[in-house]
């Protein structure tokens, strides 16, 4: 099974992202983006900067690895954006190849799940009314 992994200050590409897991065998791909909304828990969000942690390239190498090692993928692909991002950009991408879309929705979302919970990333949120807040911090 193949997987890529990448954190990056650059924008993010999830038609990129499948093509990567593109596959002959593969009768479904499924990607997800993590996009940077305007709010949280009713508050009014600006902008959000995500700093990470020496080790997060090899974190999500390994995701990645554990995930691209399930018998129903074909391929992983899966990215992490890190400084500031505005409302509308693309924080996350996600994306996996399986032989039925059952499997891709369920190991895609895992994916997604195994990342938020493990990658060392912290992120600053900072709210209209000019406070900000720490979150994500596994």
């Amino acid at each position: 099974m193949t997987s890529h992994a990448t954190v990056t200050t650059g924008p993010l590409d999830v038609a990129a992202h499948e093509k990567a897991v593109a596959d002959p065998r593969a009768g479904a791909v499924v990607a997800f983006q993590g996009v940077v909304r305007d709010h949280d828990d009713g508050r009014t969000v600006t902008l959000l900067e995500y700093e990470a942690h020496p080790s997060a390239a090899e974190v999500l190498d390994a995701v990645a690895a554990e995930i691209a090692a399930d018998p129903a993928v074909y391929a992983v692909a899966v990215s992490h954006r890190v400084g500031r991002l505005e409302i509308g950009d693309v924080a996350l991408v996600a994306a996996v190849s399986t032989a039925h879309r059952a499997a891709g929705f369920a190991i895609c979302a895992r994916l997604v799940d195994e990342v938020k919970s493990r990658l060392p990333v912290w992120k600053r949120q900072v709210f209209a009314d000019g406070t900000e807040q720490w979150v994500n911090c596994p």
